[in-house]
């Protein structure tokens, strides 16, 4: 005798009524909208958000916003203070200091963001196979992350381009090797909290190889943490860049870096303060957008930080 069963019975048709709105509510659930949520509500992390966006368009954008050119001298309009054609005045060459200002922003951040990438794949790769292998590996990395930590960071990168010479991408080099241990400490970290985790243990047993587990599996579930570090490291790069060029290591004149504007207006400061006060805010609205931001993008991705 065949006996065919009912896919559905009656009872299982009304409790899927019943439930239908919950299902519903739980399959929307996202964690990147959650996350989203979180950070909305956290009024200082939007405005750092909003600082950085606006920092971002004024440098992509800085040939329509302004009618003067980065480099243009007018010895006639030299040591203005600011005023309605110049809003930041002028400096002993008569070039104008807000068109400087936001020509400024494209080398800041775009080398900042490109010392942090760098550190974040040098480092992550080290932290990473550090944090799997364990052991004798572990110890090594560990080991020479020690070394490099022991000397500060501006002064590292002083070492490295007195040795390299002045560039941009000798700066990159001598800051990613300056910002290394950090980066490396805090992917090494990140992927300790996955290694034991109950996937990691099935791909091993399923066969899965030592680099689709640590690039498939557990950096992606480290992301956030290694995320929330990495913004806050620009901001840190933005910093040393600016010192290295008010110094005169980083980058030279006439490139209109911030670092580089201050020291030019150094010698000037009491005679005519605007010509280093506009360039030290533009750092310092910068790094603090970056700070703010970081902060409220850690409180945004771990709900236990509520």
């Amino acid at each position: 005798m065949l006996v065919i069963a009912k896919l559905t019975t009656p009872a299982m048709e009304k409790f899927n009524r019943k439930h239908k709105d919950i299902a519903a509510g739980m399959r929307q659930y996202s964690f990147t909208r959650d996350a989203w949520r979180r950070l909305s509500r956290n009024r200082t992390a939007v405005l750092g958000m909003c600082i950085i966006i606006l920092l971002a368009l004024t440098a992509v954008f800085a040939d329509f916003i302004t009618p003067y050119g980065q480099f243009a001298v007018n010895i006639k309009h030299a040591n203005q203070p600011p005023n309605a054609l110049h809003w930041f005045g002028t400096d002993t060459m008569g070039r104008d200091i807000f068109t400087r200002c936001i020509y400024g922003a494209r080398y800041s951040l775009s080398i900042g963001i490109a010392c942090m990438l760098c550190a974040l794949a040098v480092g992550g790769t080290l932290g990473l196979v550090s944090a799997y292998f364990g052991r004798t590996v572990d110890t090594a990395i560990m080991r020479i992350t020690d070394i490099l930590s022991s000397i500060p960071a501006v002064l590292m990168a002083i070492i490295m381009i007195a040795a390299l010479g002045n560039g941009i991408p000798q700066l990159i080099i001598a800051m990613t090797i300056s910002f290394l241990p950090g980066m490396t400490r805090t992917v090494r970290a990140a992927i300790f909290t996955t290694r034991q985790s109950d996937y990691i243990e099935s791909c091993r047993c399923i066969g899965a190889s030592n680099i689709r587990v640590m690039f498939r599996h557990m950096m992606p579930n480290a992301l956030g943490l290694i995320t929330i570090s990495a913004v806050g490291q620009i901001s840190g790069c933005i910093m040393v860049i600016s010192t290295l060029s008010y110094i005169g290591l980083g980058i030279t004149p006439p490139t209109p870096e911030w670092g580089a504007l201050l020291a030019a207006g150094k010698n000037s400061i009491l005679i005519y303060p605007h010509m280093v006060l506009f360039p030290g805010l533009m750092i310092m609205v910068t790094v603090l957008g970056f700070n703010t931001f970081g902060d409220g993008l850690r409180d945004a991705l771990d709900p236990r930080l509520k």
